[in-house]
């Protein structure tokens, strides 16, 4: 269990560290919100998800696919209420700052989806 919690948490700081790096690089427009904070936010999210459902799965494996569908829905809850005044107060985002925002989310989801896939095809 310690073992796939440390990988995950590298493989989280390593694509955090690399994509953010890049995007910042090649990103041109001044946004409306920090970059870094939403790299941050999904990078802490998608480590907390991994490490609830590992220890539901340890618990009741049955049930940790669920509790990951309601971990997804309950960050996307938490991604709104705290960026809610940046990001969702303007009328229309310009296409720089919706690329900002979707790179990362799809990005840390699909190492939450391939990290919890592994989990539960092991058990």
């Amino acid at each position: 269990m310690i073992k796939r919690i440390l990988v995950f948490t590298f493989s989280i700081i390593g694509c955090f560290v690399i994509v953010f790096s890049a995007h910042n690089y090649l990103n041109t427009q001044a946004l409306s919100f920090a970059l870094w904070r939403v790299y941050l936010f999904h990078a802490i999210a998608a480590f907390i998800v991994y490490v609830c459902v590992e220890i539901m799965a340890e618990k009741m494996p049955n049930q940790a696919g669920y509790a990951y569908l309601m971990l997804m829905f309950f960050k996307i809850g938490v991604f709104v209420l705290i960026f809610q005044e940046s990001v969702f107060a303007k009328e229309s985002l310009l296409k720089a700052e919706s690329v900002a925002l979707i790179v990362p989310l799809f990005l840390f989801l699909t190492i939450e989806a391939v990290g919890v896939a592994r989990l539960l095809n092991s058990k």
